[in-house]
């Protein structure tokens, strides 16, 4: 019994020191938008860049629940993409503001496709593959295929 405590009382304690990328939808290996560039720049892959919230919102609920949780979806962000997350329940750094604003995301969530060098990826129509709304997990792997597809040219 002692052991039992013990060990939900560690979860708890480490659950609190998670960062936000962490504890958003955690299959994905998501990094800060500093360490995202980087990262997509030195591996010339192309960033799924999510501004969102931990907790409240519909739309990213519905991303970590429906989305995020796909085993197909998060192997295909983890070995295709450098996923960002931007925690819109904190204050944002200048560079995540400027992002945001870039793609008029109007301090509200948002998912962008980004080519390594942080210009958005457009699709075959030349629409802008951005996204202020929810998902649908079949919608989604399109896109990501789409997105892979076009920044691997």
């Amino acid at each position: 019994m002692k052991a039992a405590i013990l060990i939900t009382f560690f979860f708890f304690i480490c659950a609190g020191n998670l960062s936000a990328e962490e504890k958003y939808a955690g299959k994905v290996n998501w990094h800060s938008l500093k360490d995202g560039m980087a990262k997509a720049r030195l591996e010339k892959k192309p960033l799924l860049v999510d501004f969102g919230v931990v907790k409240g919102c519909p739309r990213c609920e519905f991303l970590q629940k429906s989305v995020y949780s796909s085993d197909k979806i998060v192997e295909k962000i983890n070995s295709d993409f450098i996923p960002v997350f931007i925690d819109l329940g904190k204050d944002l750094t200048h560079e995540e503001k400027a992002l945001g604003e870039k793609y008029d995301y109007k301090s509200d969530c948002l998912l962008l496709f980004l080519d390594y060098e942080g210009n958005m990826i457009k699709d075959p129509e030349g629409g802008k593959m951005c996204f202020a709304d929810r998902v649908e997990p079949e919608v989604f792997i399109k896109y990501l295929d789409q997105v892979k597809s076009k920044a691997s040219k």
